[in-house]
């Protein structure tokens, strides 16, 4: 890794910044979601509840904690931090005219801040924080009007902090729209505002939502160029190999359909027009989409500069001969893999198979953005946590990322654990599944002193950046 590499971390708004009534920010998506568990699924809610716990709503208190915890992460030695914009301050409804100057002035703040600890901001634009009231009114991302209530949240963005931001993202794992398994309402939800099992016709209504998406992101990435050329637009995919159970061709293809089953709109982002592939797919099935001629000229256009992924785990693809547990993205538990306390498989190498595939196939500079472990922490009583567990994922997880950039010829330009302080889990909800190098005192209730404490793998990644990636041991 050369001296231009990003170390640093992501956060995401809707997780960690609290404060959802406050400066005028409206009600988005994910403050109507509550708490839940591995074994209790979180309830997507149509009001606020009283008698329900709603995380989002405090969060671990960023928006008043930011100068502590960006001074935390200059100390770790960071140099980027990935975070996101909440949609809902800048447009609390989604479609008003004008947008909510506090809002603005607050991430104004926040970049400013991260400029001042030499911390380079990666901001993305749309990280499951869209306002409730365009689901409600619009139907979410099936209408075609959120394309330009998008571009103009966009527009807003790119102005207010031109000149302080240079790299985005348009959207952050919009490929988990595509169900894959019994999760898949919460990850539609937490994607478009939409529960899968209230589609009437899921089919059509998931095709209209993925190529709506992805026109917006191609033309907000030609608006971000045109209102700054120096602007490096990516956006970032969730993505994981799927290995065949064996040499079996029939294997080996289901892997391959079921690993790039998703990979349409990075397709369409990254290659100049909408997939063939998947026009045919959707004529087969008489899906219609609209926009096609019109956006033709963005997709052209308004190709990705980077590639964003978050990696966590790996699969096996589905076959008869062998039986096993679900992958919450779907795809087989690997038999030959440890899994995390979530049940998420530890496939350090899975990390550069897929750095490999990505930027072989696009021939784009990739940035991990998301790669982190789970995992219950104890807080001692002398405040330290002895996470070694913690360090030793990341160690080996950073090794392959290290050989995949010095022997295969990645182009990888950064590595962003998530999340370098605890916070909200948003597939449970949960604040005991902590990623953090940074303990927050909070419980699953809402409980705790909201107080921050360096864990052990605090001080391993301070060295490691300080290394600049030369020492990656869980010794370093």
């Amino acid at each position: 890794m050369n001296q231009h590499f990003f170390w640093g971390g992501s956060i995401a708004a809707h997780q960690c910044e609290g404060a959802f009534e406050e400066d005028g920010k409206g009600l988005a998506i994910m403050d109507l979601v509550t708490s839940g568990s591995h074994e209790r699924p979180r309830k997507i809610c149509r009001t606020i509840e009283k008698e329900k716990f709603y995380p989002s709503h405090t969060g671990i208190d960023f928006y008043h904690r930011y100068k502590e915890d960006i001074a935390l992460f200059a100390e770790m030695g960071f140099t980027a931090l990935r975070i996101s914009v909440d949609w809902s301050r800048i447009y609390p409804m989604g479609d008003e005219a004008e947008p909510n100057q506090a809002g603005i002035d607050h991430y104004v703040s926040v970049v400013d801040e991260l400029l001042r600890h030499h911390i380079e901001p990666i901001v993305t634009l749309c990280h499951f924080e869209m306002p409730r009231h365009l689901v409600d009114q619009y139907g979410s991302w099936v209408s075609r009007k959120m394309i330009d209530f998008y571009l103009k949240y966009c527009r807003t963005m790119f102005e207010a902090l031109k000149g302080k931001v240079h790299y985005w993202s348009t959207f952050n794992e919009l490929n988990h729209l595509d169900p894959a398994t019994e999760a898949s309402d919460i990850f539609t939800y937490m994607i478009a505002g939409v529960k899968y099992s209230e589609m009437e016709h899921p089919a059509q209504t998931l095709a209209s939502i993925g190529y709506h998406m992805t026109a917006a992101s191609v033309k907000a990435v030609r608006l971000g160029h045109e209102i700054d050329p120096e602007n490096k637009i990516g956006c970032v995919f969730g993505l994981q190999p799927v290995y065949a159970c064996n040499c079996r061709p029939d294997n080996a293809l289901k892997a391959f359909q079921e690993m790039y089953r998703d990979f349409y709109q990075l397709d369409g982002m990254c290659q100049g027009s909408f997939p063939k592939y998947k026009l045919k797919e959707y004529e087969r099935m008489g899906i219609q989409l609209e926009g096609l001629k019109e956006d033709a000229e963005d997709f052209a256009e308004g190709t990705l500069d980077f590639i964003g992924v978050n990696y966590y785990s790996s699969s096996v693809g589905h076959c008869e001969e062998m039986e096993g547990d679900e992958t919450l993205f779907g795809g087989v538990q690997n038999p030959y893999l440890e899994l995390s306390k979530w049940g998420w498989s530890i496939d350090p190498k899975g990390l550069r198979y897929l750095l490999n595939a990505v930027y072989r196939m696009y021939n784009k500079p990739v940035m991990v953005t998301e790669n982190g472990l789970g995992a219950v922490d104890v807080l001692e009583e002398d405040h330290t946590i002895h996470d070694d567990y913690r360090i030793d994922y990341l160690s080996k997880h950073l090794q392959q990322l290290k050989l995949s950039v010095e022997e295969d010829g990645v182009d990888c330009f950064g590595y962003l654990m998530w999340g370098p302080i605890d916070l909200v889990s948003a597939t449970t909800g949960e604040m005991k599944k902590r990623y953090g190098f940074i303990y927050v005192d909070k419980n699953d209730d809402g409980s705790g002193t909201m107080g921050r404490f360096k864990k052990d793998s605090f001080y391993w990644y301070q060295k490691v950046i300080a290394s600049k990636g030369r020492e990656l041991s869980e010794h370093a």
